[in-house]
């Protein structure tokens, strides 16, 4: 297999020349004009953060990515998918305060937001995962997949299960409805909290597998397990965070999982990924908070293909030296450390990525062998 291009330029401004002026260079310079974009809707795949999280991508670099598809006749909008854990972002109601809050308005990115799966999270679409070995058809939110063209802009940092996040986690993890996630994520059925249960019965209509039966005596809902088929379409319909799932998927699972969903949202239409490598927080930008960067700003990425986007960016972290102070810093200073040559591992020991990057070159999404071609 032919290798395939990354381009990249590092976070040097020139005068004259703002950094998301730079980006617009950067993208152009790698190929996006090569798609047609003239009158197609094009999703243009981020994360606006979680309230209270500072790490995560600045509106500037959305808006230079969106100026540059009008600029090409496109119709762009910035979209994400409901998280399946409670938080600010668990529908789409909340999930846009956040992003207004957070800088991402239709004024400041020059575009539309739309919340990819709908008002909570259950507008979805089943799509085939040609060659899923874990997935044979992944829940994708109905935006995501109604776009003619779809570009990912990521931001590349650590995570505490993934080893990092990335193109592949940004598209698979985050294009997924939360049934989408809920099935990357756990293997089990639910778990009904009544002490939050409400009893609205709103969870009872989402079930189409007499999986839910409610309690007339105590006026709770409880999960009937042997009907239950764990789709997490009633967690989903949950406003107060009453149902979840506890069986959590083993890291390779849940790897080779966002791997095929990524494979599913990628398929058969146009697309354009970039990574921006700056703020390396330890952990995902889904945390109310974010940690001292591990490592120090890289510079800007992008590729038509998201493996070895995600490739290129580990390969650039892992000849980086470690920020003292930082989570990584300190875990390699603590008594009894047991170096795994791996800044991700040794930042968090317990996360895994390599089956993400050989699952996804498995089933075909891109290669891991690149050319890395530099911009000043």
């Amino acid at each position: 297999m032919e290798k395939s291009k990354v381009y990249y330029t590092d976070f040097r401004a020139k005068l004259g020349e703002g950094l998301p002026l730079k980006l617009q260079r950067l993208i152009r310079t790698a190929g996006i004009d090569q798609i047609d974009m003239e009158g197609k809707f094009v999703a243009i795949k981020m994360h606006f953060g979680e309230l209270g999280n500072l790490g995560f991508l600045r509106p500037n670099y959305a808006r230079a990515v969106a100026d540059v598809v009008k600029s090409l006749g496109g119709k762009p909008f910035l979209t994400d998918c409901n998280t399946l854990y409670p938080g600010s972002r668990k529908n789409a109601l909340e999930h846009l305060y956040c992003a207004w809050e957070n800088g991402f308005t239709p004024m400041t990115v020059g575009c539309p937001i739309l919340i990819g799966d709908g008002l909570k999270g259950t507008d979805d679409v089943e799509v085939p995962v040609e060659g899923g070995e874990y997935v044979k058809a992944a829940k994708i939110g109905r935006a995501v997949m109604d776009a003619d063209i779809f570009i990912s802009l990521s931001h590349f940092k650590g995570h505490e299960m993934t080893g990092f996040g990335g193109a592949i986690k940004n598209i698979g993890m985050g294009c997924g409805s939360r049934a989408g996630k809920k099935e990357q994520h756990s293997n089990g059925k639910p778990v009904i909290n009544a002490d939050a249960c409400r009893g609205c019965k709103r969870c009872l209509h989402e079930c189409a597998n007499n999986g839910l039966h409610f309690d007339e005596a105590t006026r709770k809902m409880q999960v009937v397990t042997e009907n239950c088929v764990g789709c997490g379409r009633c967690v989903g319909a949950c406003n107060f965070d009453a149902i979840a799932f506890a069986n959590d998927a083993a890291t390779k699972e849940l790897n080779c999982r966002m791997a095929e969903y990524t494979k599913a949202v990628i398929d058969g239409r146009p697309g354009f990924h970039i990574s921006l490598v700056m703020d390396i927080s330890p952990n995902c930008d889904c945390h109310p908070e974010n940690d001292a960067p591990i490592l120090p700003d890289i510079g800007m990425f992008c590729s038509f293909d998201p493996l070895a986007l995600d490739q290129a960016c580990v390969d650039a972290c892992l000849r980086q030296q470690p920020l003292p102070g930082s989570q990584l810093y300190d875990n390699m200073h603590k008594e009894g450390f047991c170096d795994h040559h791996d800044h991700f591992e040794n930042s968090t020991p317990e996360s895994e990525y390599k089956t993400c990057l050989a699952h996804a070159e498995k089933i075909g999404i891109g290669s891991r062998e690149y050319e890395l071609i530099e911009m000043k």
